[in-house]
């Protein structure tokens, strides 16, 4: 028996039943829960708490109470990093633990998710050795004379609203970069995937963090939208899909509150004609095994010239057609299941309007056979694909790819750019001087070379509709904090010698 077959699995969480607020784990106003869905055998896995308006008031107090008045604000960024670096190892600790929720909320592969905690623990590390070499204060020479200082300061009480895909990963995104510039955090975890936030909750215990520094609760949309309206909440950190981030938006700009927005995305892989086109098929198709395409940058709208369309298509169709689907924790998978039944309606809807639009479907399109449990889709290619249709526009977020001919290479990067999507993009070409050319001209936040390719040190967002800002590296930093402008009649005894 698999695993994921087990009946009975006790997920490794100590407190499902409660909040973490205010540096204690707190009884719920209601009795309220959320059933967690193993994806791949479709039993319950464990039950959380369901936060209530009530709920979510308590931990925005709590962080406000702890940014005001408590002292993390007020320690030195040395100080702070050590409670980072104190968080990775204990994240580290759990990486098995993180290993065996992953798969079952998400349905991201066991081999996948050994590697969820390093992730985030490298994010802890990462704003902690910043500590020591960020330009937290930079002195100026104010142009009618006396001395000046630009000084970056916390953004102060700050809502992170993270979403199913990856949990782990992205709480160590927002929350390393918020704690070292000395905010505190409220972070509302998914119903679908709450387990990686009651870890980091019990990290947080485990290390000493200071009493409402981070507060954890999980609520479902209409809940979770009460901790962006609320007023004493000075940033809301979010990402999820783009309908979703409007709205966010829309509220946040109402009470001119700041906000950083990674949204959604319909990512081009171009595919120039001098391109190896089964080296090409290969890299598209192992990339979209992550997740089983539930990534925001995945590459699913590919375009290629139209006289190599038909080889193309091909090519990917018999690559993306071996790819083994099922139980996340056999060693032999490649793609496992989807988060939930309703992710699964979804991904077939879009199946089924790709039929309907007269799009060809060369692989794919139904469950695997053999698999009767779990929200498992075969893995699915379309050719032929009308770039104005849906499934060429609409963010599908599961294992379909639509392959798109074009005329020519200059009609291949119209095609990339026609999206209201700007997140992700890939040139194939064995000329390196050619895909920066084309690079320059495809309008998205990353593009990479011959795959699948980001890098959060050097920060990630969206043009356009796939978000407002960029996280990671001090790109993400800068998001969490504010500038002040200090102008003095003379320097501080710390700037006496220095030459402006």
């Amino acid at each position: 028996m698999s695993l994921a077959d087990e009946v009975e699995v006790k997920a490794p969480i100590r407190h499902a039943d409660r909040f973490f607020i205010g540096g204690a784990w707190v009884t719920p106003s209601s009795s309220a829960t959320i059933d967690v869905i193993d994806s791949a055998s479709e039993l319950v896995y464990f039950r959380v708490a369901d936060a209530q308006a009530a709920d979510i008031s308590r931990a925005v107090g709590a962080a406000r109470e702890a940014f005001d008045g408590g002292p993390w604000p007020r320690l030195t960024h040395a100080e702070r990093a050590e409670y980072l670096r104190a968080l990775a190892a204990e994240v580290r600790r759990r990486s098995d633990d993180v290993a065996q929720i992953w798969p079952r909320e998400s349905g991201a592969v066991y081999a996948m998710a050994r590697g969820g905690a390093a992730g985030a623990a490298a994010s802890f590390d990462y704003y902690a050795d910043l500590a020591a070499t960020y330009a937290w204060e930079e002195p100026a020479k104010p142009a009618r004379g006396g001395f000046g200082l630009v000084v970056w300061e916390p953004v102060g009480v700050v809502g992170a609203i993270i979403p199913w895909n990856a949990p782990m990963g992205l709480i160590g995104t927002k929350l390393a970069p918020a704690l070292i510039a000395g905010c505190t955090v409220i972070l509302k975890s998914s119903p679908e995937a709450p387990g990686e936030g009651y870890i980091i909750a019990e990290a947080a215990e485990a290390v000493g963090l200071p009493p409402g520094v981070l507060n954890i609760v999980t609520a479902d949309r209409e809940v979770s939208e009460l901790l962006v309206r609320d007023p004493r909440v000075d940033k809301i950190t979010f990402t999820g899909s783009t309908a979703a981030g409007r709205r966010i938006a829309s509220i946040c700009g109402e009470r001119i509150a700041r906000c950083t927005l990674e949204l959604g995305g319909k990512s081009a892989a171009v595919i120039l004609d001098d391109a190896d086109l089964p080296t090409a098929a290969q890299s598209l198709a192992q990339a979209e095994c992550i997740l089983s395409g539930q990534v925001c940058a995945s590459l699913t709208r590919i375009v290629v010239t139209r006289h190599r369309h038909d080889e193309f298509l091909d090519a990917l169709a018999s690559t993306f057609s071996q790819v083994r689907v099922g139980d996340p924790f056999d060693p032999q998978t490649q793609m496992g299941p989807l988060v939930a039944e309703r992710q699964r309606d979804r991904v077939e809807g879009y199946i089924a309007k790709g039929l309907a639009a007269g799009a060809t479907l060369v692989t794919g399109g139904g469950r695997p056979a053999g698999l009767e449990r779990g929200y498992y889709v075969e893995p699915t290619v379309f050719g032929n694909v009308d770039n104005s249709s849906v499934i060429a526009q609409e963010e599908i977020f599961g294992p379909v790819l639509s392959v798109i001919p074009a005329a020519d290479e200059q009609d291949a990067v119209r095609l990339a750019n026609d999206t209201i999507y700007g997140l992700n993009a890939s040139v194939y070409t064995a000329d390196v001087e050619r895909a920066r050319d084309v690079a320059g001209q495809i309008r998205s936040g990353t593009v990479g070379h011959n795959g699948f390719k980001s890098d959060l040190a050097m920060g990630f967002g969206g043009f356009k509709q796939s978000g407002i800002g960029r996280e990671g590296g001090t790109q993400g930093l800068l998001a969490f904090l504010e500038s002040k402008t200090v102008l003095l009649d003379g320097p501080t005894a710390r700037y006496q010698d220095t030459q402006l």
